[in-house]
């Protein structure tokens, strides 16, 4: 009986947990079916751009599938894109970092992002508005190349041709570029090498960004408000799974 009891108990660990890691924002609107953007066993639904080779030119293996996950190595700077544009959609994917990091950015903060609204031609960083996966800022806005979003204090940022401005989550902390930070006052990531879920509501122009379940920041009026969706290889390794696209009702 007591090796019994500490079963039940082990199993009822297991659900709590499991039900934290799927743990997902509760104000998300109405939406439709799922459109498969990954089936967890090719990447047909995206075209792959590295910088050094160009389009749907991955000699490296940058981009593989591993057991249901899609397995960024890191090691040269690119990204996976959708074929088709989106507009008015939630979101929802998990990530977790691998181990590795490489120049140029070799012992830095691990880095990575979903780059949505992809207005443009393929280059290293396309026009776009940024969902940060970035070791002790992952939830910030970026906007790239033209890309403008008005964040919650109503300021208008715009990312300069060519360069990229940032809009910080909320509640953030101070910020080292060094490999394995973590925020020290409002962290909202998972210890390294647990999953985390990252969900976006893009609709209209207005959009909110969370990690974990929290609303980590919110922007209206972005321009452009509808595009392709992308994810990066930007130095450092990291998984990605459960990639769900669901238009917005």
């Amino acid at each position: 009986m007591r090796v019994d009891r500490y079963l039940v108990i082990a199993a009822l660990i297991g659900l709590s947990s499991s039900a934290f890691a799927g743990a997902g924002a509760k104000d998300i609107p109405k939406h439709g079916p799922e459109e498969v953007l990954f089936d967890g066993k090719d990447l047909n639904q995206f075209n792959t751009f590295i910088k050094s080779t160009g389009l749907n030119s991955d000699p490296g293996h940058i981009f593989t599938v591993e057991k249901g996950m899609i397995h960024v190595s890191g090691k040269e700077m690119g990204y996976i894109i959708t074929k088709q544009d989106y507009k008015n959609y939630y979101l929802r994917a998990e990530f977790k970092w691998g181990e590795g990091t490489f120049a140029p950015r070799a012992g830095q903060a691990r880095d990575s992002g979903i780059l949505y609204n992809i207005q443009g031609p393929d280059k290293v960083w396309p026009r776009s508005v940024e969902f940060q996966i970035n070791e002790g800022c992952t939830g910030d806005f970026w906007m790239t190349d033209g890309a403008a979003l008005t964040g919650k204090d109503g300021v208008r940022v715009t990312g300069p041709d060519g360069s990229a401005k940032k809009i910080d989550r909320f509640n953030k902390g101070p910020w080292k570029n060094e490999v394995g930070y973590r925020d020290p006052v409002n962290e909202v990531e998972k210890p390294h090498g647990q999953w985390n879920v990252v969900e976006l509501v893009n609709q209209d122009g207005h959009v909110k960004q969370y990690v974990n379940g929290k609303l980590a920041n919110e922007g209206t009026d972005a321009f452009p408000s509808s595009g392709k969706i992308l994810f990066q290889s930007e130095g450092a390794e990291v998984y990605f799974r459960n990639i769900k696209l669901y238009p917005l009702n």
